[in-house]
C-alpha cells in the first residue's frame, strides 16, 4: 500500500445514471459513487461517450489538457477525445471516452434494425485501453478499480498483464460486476486479434474470453478480478455456476437492498483500500 493516506476509487462502467441505463445497477452505481465521495474517498468515473448521451443536457465538455492520446488497436491509431461532466447533485467528475469512429453514432450496441454492431469488439477494446491510458495520464493511482458492464470485461485481464508493471496501478484492487447476459450474439471473429493488445497477454490468458460471447466475457472479467460482485438477482446458467459461493472465494452476492442503500458496497471499497 502506498504511504499516501488519501483513498481513491475508480469506477469504470458502460452505464451510469443519469447518462445511460441498461440495468438497475446504473442507479446503484450513481448512489455508490456519491456515497463513496461523501465518505471522504476520492472518486472518479470513466464511461463511453455513446452518441445517444445528450452533451448539452448533461453539460459535457472536452478536457483539452488530456487531449492528444492516440489509442492503438491492431496497429491502427484512433484519436481519443476525453469529455467530462459533473455528476448531478455531487461534486465528482465523470470522464467520457469518445472517438468519432466508435461513439458518434446515435445508437449503443445495435443499429436501427436491431443488429448487433459488427465493431462492438473493437469498441470494447478501444474503451478499455482508453480508460487505462487516461488514468496513466491523470497520474492518479486508484486503490480500487470497479469494472461494471461487459464492455469493461477486458480491463481486469489488461491490469494483470499489459499494465501489470505500471506504477499508477501498483496497488489497485479490481472488482468486476458479474451480471445476467446482456446480448446473445458473438463478437466479430477478429475479436482475439484486436483484444490481445500486447505480448504480455498469452494465449492461455485469453482462453476464457476467446468465444466472444457475453457469458465468457463475464467469466473472464471475474477470473482476473480480485473480487466479483454479483450485479443481478437473475444471473443464471454458466455465469451463476462459475461464481457459486462455494466455488469462488472472492464473491459478494447480489443484495436487492442496494437499490436503496449501498452501504454494503461502500464497506467493500473501504475494506479493499485498507489492504
Amino acid at each position: 500500500m502506498s504511504a499516501d493516506t488519501k483513498k481513491r476509487v475508480l469506477i469504470i462502467a458502460n452505464e451510469l445514471s443519469p447518462y445511460i441505463e441498461f440495468t438497475d445497477f446504473a442507479q446503484i452505481l450513481n448512489k455508490l459513487a456519491i456515497k463513496t465521495f461523501d465518505a471522504g474517498i476520492e472518486v472518479r468515473v470513466i464511461m463511453p461517450r455513446f452518441g445517444v448521451i445528450n452533451e448539452r443536457r448533461h453539460r459535457l465538455h472536452e478536457v483539452v489538457r488530456l487531449s492528444g492520446i492516440n489509442v492503438i488497436i491492431d496497429k491502427d491509431d484512433y484519436p481519443l477525445m476525453i469529455k467530462v461532466a459533473s455528476l448531478p447533485n455531487a461534486r465528482l467528475q465523470v470522464y467520457f471516452m469518445d472517438n468519432e469512429d466508435y461513439f458518434k453514432r446515435k445508437s449503443v450496441f445495435r443499429d436501427d434494425q436491431d443488429n448487433f454492431h459488427d465493431d462492438n469488439a473493437e469498441r470494447m477494446v478501444f474503451f478499455c485501453k482508453s480508460a487505462l491510458e487516461t488514468v496513466k495520464k491523470f497520474g492518479w493511482p486508484p486503490h480500487v478499480i470497479h469494472c461494471h458492464g461487459w464492455m469493461t470485461s477486458l480491463i481486469p485481464l489488461y491490469l494483470k498483464t499489459t499494465y501489470k508493471k505500471e506504477p499508477v496501478f501498483g496497488y489497485s484492487k479490481v472488482i468486476y460486476t458479474a451480471q445476467s447476459e446482456q446480448f446473445t450474439e458473438k463478437l466479430h471473429t477478429n475479436f482475439a486479434k484486436k483484444a490481445m493488445i500486447s505480448a504480455e497477454i498469452k494465449d492461455k490468458d485469453f482462453d476464457t474470453f476467446r468465444e466472444g460471447n457475453n457469458t465468457q466475457l463475464t467469466i473472464g472479467g471475474g477470473k482476473f478480478a480480485d473480487v466479483v460482485v454479483m450485479g443481478s438477482e437473475t444471473t443464471e446458467g454458466k455465469i451463476a455456476d462459475e461464481f457459486k459461493p462455494n466455488k469462488y472465494k472472492k464473491l459478494v452476492e447480489y443484495n436487492p437492498a442496494w437499490k436503496e442503500d449501498v452501504s454494503g458496497l461502500l464497506d467493500l471499497y473501504k475494506s479493499l483500500t485498507e489492504l
